[in-house]
């Protein structure tokens, strides 16, 4: 074959282009370069209302101590896959219209992947922003791969197993056994994340976001943690094995008090729960380690929060998440990075619809460009937002599932239950479906929830007076704050982008006008008027 041979003259000129082009290019490298690397750690059902964070004593001093921790963080809704779309998208479920975890919900359907994923955040960084983008873990539950990320490695399907699993590594299976140096997979996840920090490009930002299985069933601790915390038992809180007396009918079903064996099984879980943590710990310290022996730290932000909440014998339900109350809907937010002065807590009201806005404010791109539901808290953490105008109230969005068919072992409940126990005890149905406003202001803290029932049951709780959420004082509150709070609800249920963030009821800026509440009522919105009068 002949060879090609630039002649001394083309080669001075095509040298000349190359220096040309390199120093066109030199301000975008340069800025590219000293963007600010950031990784999200995200955990699956940690709780911290009822002591989740406490066996995790590396994260609080690695992240927490020397960043900013946000005990008012809550979710969207209370469950994997609509929360986790997002923090994806930075938008309510109404938004992305992801309702469940399956298919059938817009769990990672073909239409989330077509009209959501290429708005994600993950997306926005690698198309704009000149990101590495490199995910490890649980993405959303029915996926096997996605495009957003340049690198991948996601546990589909039946996602929460420690051990024998299958992971997708860009697309191509990699199984696993029982073998705890090879397999065990939070240390699995840990070990390809170190990987990618050596590896990676050092001449681009990146992004990382490592999910863990953590602490979600079947609570498979490592061997070395196993026998952890012999005699901790979950907390016995106020709200702990008592009767919902005055809440939903499906938390009315729980039977109270619970049967010891019931009790002694909820304890085991949540030994079994903190035991897994100490993994996620340790991968915490390992990924925090490698950045500062690279000399990558200072210029990284650090995430660390969870999908949703969780519970074990509150109101004596035995143990899950999906409902409205703090213990599922409330996580864990901690950050560190550039510029956020250590050891600082904010009692601001954040939402997980927020990390999306706030992690493309970090890398420099505006937010306000894209259709997200969320804002920044970006300015609040390095000292140059003003928390005055900050929002004041959330929505929090769920829709229940069931089955059609009645439960073999408790025919008496009927069809439309689902997540039942063997106690015939069920945490959820299809009418365990409702949408709350969740207000924290220097002038209120309350919670105002409504259920797409045929009764249109309403519950309320003031967070001051009643912090477990004891006493339903719908019945009792002053007529015009039901009003106001109906009116609230049905805007943040039809707001989108910038109108999600209108001052709230609390808010002295919030302007009431009770006859466009009215208009266009639908037949659920008609009852609610109806038991007004």
């Amino acid at each position: 074959m002949a060879s090609f041979r630039l002649r001394p003259r083309a080669m001075f000129h095509f040298a000349l282009i190359c220096v040309i082009l390199l120093l066109s290019n030199l301000p975008v490298m340069a800025n590219m370069y000293h963007r600010p690397n950031i990784v999200l750690i995200l955990t699956d059902d940690l709780d911290v209302s009822i002591g989740g964070m406490i066996p995790l004593n590396k994260t609080r001093k690695l992240i927490g101590d020397a960043g900013i921790t946000f005990p008012n963080t809550f979710v969207a809704s209370p469950l994997c896959c609509p929360s986790r779309a997002s923090i994806l998208t930075g938008k309510y479920p109404h938004n992305h219209h992801v309702i469940n975890n399956t298919l059938e919900g817009n769990c990672s359907s073909q239409s989330w992947q077509k009209t959501q994923e290429p708005a994600t955040f993950p997306a926005l960084l690698q198309k704009y922003g000149y990101y590495q983008t490199f995910f490890a873990g649980k993405y959303l539950n029915e996926v096997w791969e996605s495009l957003v990320f340049l690198v991948i490695v996601i546990i589909p399907r039946k996602n929460s197993k420690y051990y024998n699993y299958t992971l997708s590594v860009n697309g191509k299976a990699q199984r696993h056994g029982q073998n705890y140096s090879e397999d065990y997979l939070t240390d699995v996840l840990a070990n390809i994340s170190i990987e990618f920090l050596q590896y990676k490009s050092n001449y681009r930002p990146f992004f990382m976001m490592v999910s863990t299985p953590a602490p979600h069933s079947p609570w498979t601790a490592a061997p070395q943690y196993e026998g952890q915390f012999p005699n901790v038992k979950a907390p016995r809180d106020p709200s702990f094995n008592i009767h919902g007396k005055d809440k939903h009918w499906l938390i009315r079903q729980a039977k109270t008090p619970m049967a010891n064996s019931s009790v002694e099984f909820l304890d085991n879980a949540y030994r079994k729960r903190w035991r897994t943590l100490l993994s996620v710990d340790d991968l915490v310290e390992k990924v925090v380690k490698k950045l500062e022996v690279r000399g990558e730290l200072a210029n990284t932000y650090v995430i660390f929060t969870s999908d949703n909440g969780y519970h074990t014998g509150q109101f004596s339900l035995p143990l899950d998440k999906r409902q409205l109350y703090e213990f599922d809907i409330r996580v864990p937010l901690l950050v560190r990075g550039p510029n956020i002065k250590p050891n600082q807590t904010s009692p601001l009201l954040v939402a997980n619809i927020d990390l999306g806005p706030t992690i493309l404010d970090m890398a420099g791109y505006n937010a306000n460009k894209t259709q997200m539901d969320g804002m920044s808290f970006l300015p609040i953490m390095i000292g140059k937002g003003n928390s005055s105008t900050w929002r004041t109230d959330v929505l929090v969005e769920y829709e229940g599932e069931g089955h059609n068919v009645s439960d073999p072992a408790c025919p008496i409940l009927g069809p439309g239950v689902s997540e039942c126990f063997p106690d015939c005890v069920c945490e959820d149905s299809y009418n365990n479906t409702y949408a709350c406003v969740r207000t924290l202001s220097q002038a209120a803290n309350l919670q105002y929830c409504e259920f797409d029932d045929n009764e249109v049951f309403v519950e309320v709780y003031n967070l001051t007076a009643d912090p477990f959420q004891l006493t339903n004082i719908a019945k009792t509150i002053d007529q015009e704050v039901l009003e106001r709070m109906n009116h609230r609800l049905m805007m943040l249920q039809s707001c989108s982008g910038q109108s999600c963030r209108t001052p709230g009821v609390y808010d002295s800026r919030f302007k009431f006008q009770p006859r466009l509440m009215f208009d266009n009522l639908s037949p659920h919105r008609s009852r609610w008027r109806q038991m007004l009068k």
